[in-house]
């Protein structure tokens, strides 16, 4: 038999070598077995509705991307904020995905002040999804064809010119109340419980004119109950492309929308957040799934987590001060 005697410098350092192999094979074996189980993708909102059928359509063919089902689970409540904080609260394991939306992100905190999850750093953004878009129309008896007509009769009449919305303190309400003081026009508010209620009474010339989302407008619009003048987004929506935005209509640069995305709790691996934005990513590009958007009255657009979270922090701020400035109240 025979031994071999290695100087202790190289027996120190070949099982310092050794260690540090054991370590570090089992995260990399981890990050490739992803996803290992089944993955929840939380919905702050009941079945149903545009938030729900968003998930669902990515869910369906996320799953079989990443070879894991990914289950929609809906905890609605608190105006999506129940669902958000559970998954604020979850493990950052990459196993607990939520359906995030400027609802609960940038607009909650600014009507609500103090809520149980910080929107910009207890999450991890994985990809914007979709945008929400907003749409201006009057009721076809209100002498107005343009936007600049619209505003011209604003301004003849100072908070003379109804408008209603599906709510205050919605995405839609702040599009346009950002749009009135971009203008400089003043309007008198009817807010409404939901965008059902606001488009019946718009169509039946209760009211002059209709600021929400263009997804509960569209086929009233098509069929000439009401005028559709502009868009919020910052390019023409798929539903109905032959509406300007309101950039196009002389206020440049103008451009509020919601959105809605994924994201995990904070702490996530970075490996993880971008296997999920790849195949996110490329669920979004899938035709059959913009159409199915494009039925909801959304545009399908993927942005990478470093953009997404760019855009969460923006829309924090900036509806933030326009809550403030304006001294908006939600549930009014």
């Amino acid at each position: 038999m025979f031994t071999i005697c290695l100087p202790r410098a190289v027996t120190t350092g070949f099982f310092n070598f050794v260690l540090m192999m054991c370590l570090v094979q089992p995260a990399a074996w981890s990050a490739e077995a992803y996803p290992a189980k089944p993955i929840r993708l939380i919905v702050g909102f009941a079945p149903g509705g545009a938030n729900d059928l968003v998930a669902r359509a990515v869910a369906a063919r996320l799953g079989p991307r990443l070879g894991q089902q990914v289950v929609v689970e809906n905890r609605a409540g608190a105006g999506g904020n129940i669902g958000t904080e559970l998954v604020a609260r979850a493990a950052p394991d990459g196993y607990t995905l939520l359906l995030a939306s400027v609802a609960s992100f940038a607009i909650s905190p600014a009507l609500l002040g103090k809520l149980p999850f910080d929107p910009i750093n207890d999450f991890a953004p994985v990809a914007q999804a979709a945008l929400v878009t907003s749409l201006l129309s009057a009721h076809p008896s209100l002498p107005a064809r343009s936007l600049k007509q619209f505003v011209a009769l604003a301004k003849q009449a100072p908070g003379k010119v109804n408008y209603a919305t599906p709510g205050a303190g919605s995405i839609a309400h702040l599009s346009a109340e950002l749009f009135w003081h971009t203008a400089g026009v003043k309007l008198n508010h009817i807010p409404y419980k939901g965008g059902g209620p606001a488009v019946v009474d718009a169509m039946a010339g209760h009211v002059e004119s209709i600021f929400s989302l263009i997804s509960t407008q569209t086929p009233h619009v098509r069929a000439g109950k009401l005028y559709a003048l502009v868009v919020s987004s910052a390019k023409r929506s798929a539903a109905l492309p032959q509406v300007p935005t309101i950039a196009e209509s002389g206020y440049g640069g103008f451009e509020a929308s919601g959105w809605l995305g994924l994201v995990f709790p904070a702490k996530t691996p970075r490996a993880i957040v971008d296997r999920v934005y790849k195949e996110t990513a490329a669920v979004l590009n899938m035709r059959e799934v913009q159409s199915q958007l494009e039925d909801l009255g959304l545009d399908a657009e993927a942005l990478d987590p470093g953009a997404f979270h760019a855009r969460i922090k923006a829309d924090y701020a900036r509806w933030g001060r326009l809550v403030r400035d304006a001294g908006i109240k939600g549930g009014e």
